[in-house]
């Protein structure tokens, strides 16, 4: 996140401290300054297409052949690309500035969803004596896929800091994160109509991939063309391992507790969270099957787990948008890191509520109800989402923003890389009841440290 504090302008100024439901946020996230909004129509876009696509990557992996522990491993990946592109990112972005760089981290996103939609016509391959199978393809486009998000973060951090006085910034936050995470729900539901064409779920995900690539151009597009490159603040260029080792050692205080908290919560997070899908589909191979009744007329209603599961991420954002702008206007009262801690707490117990929920309710309740209730719960992990963005941004100083956040993740996301490997050993070669247990401890243990150790950015206090 970048600096910007004293170049909040009017922007923060046009929102009113009234309103406190999804609405009011839609409403607030209007009255923002242009490349806000622009930046926001960008995020939708390539959220939309993301999220539609890479919840359901490890089904498509298992579907083109690849084993638990692979995609496992294909966590991991994920992992040291969230590691690795954030700094370099938001050094690219401080130097060049966000227009350019968001474009081309646009550009490079769009061309990851097309490797994944080609990846099953390209193997199996053989090469030195070595098969290639079309699942190594789901690798090589998350290399380009993951641009726009993790490149592109530090740029997103900054032209939100520069729009938002600093005792507004979670509702800053919660007004650009609304309107994104409203495509975080209309994306699975969509993956879950497009999947539900076809019986085989290789070739429906295919109707999925192509409308990801479409969203990818039409955000990169849009970025473009519409984005006022004039306000762009634009720091130092980047001076190799040197500025990284500098920024390290000025990361500013108050984010040290903060990041040791959320790195063992994301850890916990990351062993289990590949695994979601197969959850549902392989390990309870929940579907929906049932009749509705609705103006007089009976429905059946027969979902695939695949496409069942796609309506359970849309439950999961609809609590998120519900919660995110009240719990932003709570921390404005409270402070900030409670409303974390709430968040941080539902991530560390998520893993043991979604493996034993179903087992603990028994008969009571049908399996399908059983699990929108497990995926509603887990919205609720996003009511710190803008509170917690607000505590990393709050130290940064102008011009800076870019790999002040860069480095905050970087040192989080480097130590989180195993943990989707770890996770996908458990799951493997011992169980998946051990895997998800195990990640609750340890989220358990961040949560904990985040309570006791962690500091309230001044603004809020």
């Amino acid at each position: 996140m970048s600096g910007g504090a004293d170049d909040a302008g009017d922007a923060g100024d046009t929102e009113d401290p009234e309103g406190s439901g999804p609405l009011d946020a839609f409403r607030r996230f209007f009255a923002l300054e242009r490349d806000v909004l622009v930046l926001s129509l960008a995020m939708f876009a390539f959220s939309l297409g993301f999220q539609m696509t890479n919840r359901y990557l490890p089904e498509y992996m298992v579907a083109l052949g690849a084993s638990g522990f692979v995609v496992g491993l294909f966590g991991t990946f994920g992992n040291v690309i969230s590691a690795l592109y954030p700094y370099p990112g938001g050094a690219v972005s401080d130097r060049i500035g966000s227009r350019y760089a968001l474009t081309l981290f646009g550009l490079l996103s769009t061309l990851g969803f097309f490797v994944w939609l080609v990846a099953p016509r390209i193997g199996p391959i053989a090469v030195g004596g070595l098969t290639v199978e079309p699942w190594v393809w789901i690798f090589v486009g998350l290399v380009l896929a993951q641009a726009w998000k993790s490149f592109g973060l530090g740029a997103t951090f900054a032209v939100v800091k520069q729009a938002t006085d600093p005792s507004r910034l979670a509702a800053g936050f919660a007004s650009t994160e609304t309107f994104r995470r409203t495509a975080f729900l209309v994306g699975p539901v969509l993956a879950a109509v497009l999947i539900g064409l076809r019986s085989e779920f290789a070739v429906s995900f295919q109707f999925v991939l192509a409308v990801g690539v479409a969203f990818g151009v039409l955000g990169t597009l849009v970025q473009h063309v519409l984005y006022d490159a004039s306000g762009d603040s634009i720091g130092d260029s980047f001076a190799g391992l040197d500025r990284i080792r500098r920024d390290l050692r000025e990361m500013p205080d108050p984010l040290r507790p903060l990041l040791v908290g959320d790195t063992l919560v994301r850890f916990a997070n990351g062993m289990v969270y590949v695994f979601f899908v197969l959850v549902v589909t392989q390990f309870f191979q929940v579907g929906l099957d049932t009749t509705v009744a609705l103006g007089g007329f009976a429905y059946d209603v027969d979902l695939s787990p695949q496409a069942f599961f796609g309506y359970l991420l849309g439950v999961e954002m609809l609590v998120a948008l519900l919660i995110m702008v009240p719990a932003s206007k709570l921390a404005e009262r409270v402070g900030l890191k409670p409303v974390v801690a709430v968040g941080f707490a539902v991530y560390a117990v998520f893993p043991v509520v979604l493996i034993y929920a179903p087992t603990l309710a028994g008969s009571a309740l049908p399996l399908w109800a059983v699990m929108v209730a497990v995926f509603a719960f887990s919205g609720l992990r996003f009511a710190g989402l803008p509170s917690h963005k607000a505590l990393i941004v709050g130290p940064a100083e102008q011009g800076t923003g870019g790999r002040v956040t860069g480095t905050y993740y970087l040192l989080r996301n480097t130590v989180v890389i195993p943990s989707a490997a770890v996770g996908g050993y458990l799951w493997d070669f011992v169980s998946p009841e051990v895997a998800f247990t195990v990640a609750a401890v340890i989220g358990v243990v961040g949560t904990g440290y985040f309570l006791a150790f962690g500091r309230e950015f001044e603004a809020y206090a």
